[in-house]
């Protein structure tokens, strides 16, 4: 196939032998929208939403969470609407971009050679949006009814924390209507044969530590200066990481989700060379597993504080509480469906809690059981990074993952309770 050869319509039709699939050139009309902070472009990923919506048939709403945000609800309605519905989640914005060291315009949805697509948001995450999409289009075409009801949503500011996204969203009376059972939301690639699952996240907490100190000339040693305290706070911090890195370089069965991960963000103090400041802060991104008890980890905060000197204080610009699981019981429903059909495609399942954070974080806090995925395997994990990818045939598989999916959960037998 000739690289970055443009495909024709977008629709869900056969197309030319040697031409680019639809289903590709949706996706990479999809990835070309400029949805980047800063400044995301959300009006364009409106209207393209809009028009896929009509292609189809599908009724949607509009929310104004906050100003200028958006969610948007695809609904498909099912053939017994009172039981409690599905979920599928996706969030618009992407993160920024250093042009200088990508190989192609990050928004240019470049195609090389070897199938590989190069865009901002391949990866995270508008090849689920699209895959989801174009399982629900040849689920359409095939005449498939689902029993219950099945909810697109696209959602905007995942990517700088969902406070005027989902976070704010699910407080919303709007939510509540959908009567969500169970979700599908983003998660990561695998560079080996498995698919990674998460039913879980750590908890971001973003602390400033504020040292205080005694100011005075540059040419002498005063004592109690905010410099030794905020040396002491980065000591314990930066210790316990150490400890933290040796716990998961030195365990066969931990990943990343399984740890605390501590690292220093940014300092701020000093006005001249030759002052000694009257006080410096430090900055510290901390993502603590649900396994850790979260009163017990601020204490050891607190005395390291107190260990550093008087009158260190610290606050938070964020502290997730929220410890919420999802169950991978064999005896669970809605994770026995799920594995079940992913085993009948002879998909390998690794169940891990997520390293990072997303909008299931709060979905789960609303009592809403949620699952991480996002079907790329034998792909390298390059979401945020440089010259961010995906090759066309992982993500044409995953449309046919989602088309089995999607049967299945929507298929789910009413509980007891939905009687």
């Amino acid at each position: 196939m000739l690289p970055d050869k443009e495909g024709p319509g977008v629709g869900g039709g056969q197309s030319v032998p040697g031409a680019e699939d639809p289903s590709v050139g949706l996706f990479r009309e999809y990835l070309r929208l400029r949805t980047v902070h800063p400044e995301p472009d959300y009006d364009a990923a409106l209207k393209f939403l809009d028009r896929i919506a009509e292609e189809l048939e599908l009724p949607i709403t509009k929310i104004e969470v906050c100003p200028g945000r958006v969610v948007m609800i695809m609904t498909w309605k099912g053939t017994k609407p009172t039981l409690k519905s599905i979920l599928l989640n996706s969030h618009t914005d992407v993160v920024p971009v250093f042009q200088e060291h990508w190989k192609y315009d990050a928004f240019s949805a470049f195609k090389d050679a070897e199938g590989n697509i190069y865009a901002r948001g391949s990866q995270d995450m508008k090849c689920v949006t699209i895959q989801y999409i174009q399982a629900v289009r040849r689920l359409k075409a095939e005449g498939w009814k689902p029993m219950r009801t099945v909810h697109l949503m696209f959602v905007p500011d995942e990517e700088v924390g969902g406070h005027k996204g989902m976070e704010t969203f699910v407080k919303h009376p709007e939510f509540q209507k959908l009567n969500i059972g169970f979700a599908l939301d983003e998660g990561l690639a695998n560079p080996g044969e498995a698919f990674t699952v998460f039913y879980g996240e750590r908890n971001p907490w973003w602390i400033t530590v504020h040292c205080p100190g005694k100011p005075g000339h540059g040419s002498r040693f005063v004592e109690n200066t905010a410099a030794e305290k905020l040396r002491h706070v980065i000591n314990s911090f930066l210790d316990f990481r150490e400890k933290e890195k040796h716990r998961l370089n030195t365990s066969e069965c931990f990943t990343l989700g399984d740890v605390t991960t501590v690292n220093m963000t940014m300092v701020k103090g000093g006005v001249a060379y030759n002052v000694i400041p009257a006080e410096m802060d430090v900055s510290f991104d901390l993502r603590i597993p649900p396994t850790v008890n979260l009163q017990d980890f601020e204490r050891q905060i607190k005395q390291w504080c107190k260990e550093a000197g008087e009158d260190v204080t610290y606050e938070f610009a964020q502290k997730h509480m929220n410890q919420s699981v999802t169950s991978t019981d064999e005896n669970d429903p809605w994770w026995s469906t799920f594995s079940a059909t992913c085993k009948a495609m002879n998909m390998t399942l690794e169940k891990e809690i997520f390293p990072a954070a997303t909008d299931s974080r709060f979905i789960r806090a609303v009592g809403i059981p949620a699952i991480g995925f996002s079907p790329m395997n034998r792909t390298p994990i390059l979401l945020h990074d440089h010259n961010e990818y995906l090759n066309e045939q992982v993500f044409l598989k995953g449309i046919i993952v989602y088309e089995r999916l999607i049967p299945a959960l929507a298929g789910v037998s009413a509980f007891p309770e939905e009687a």
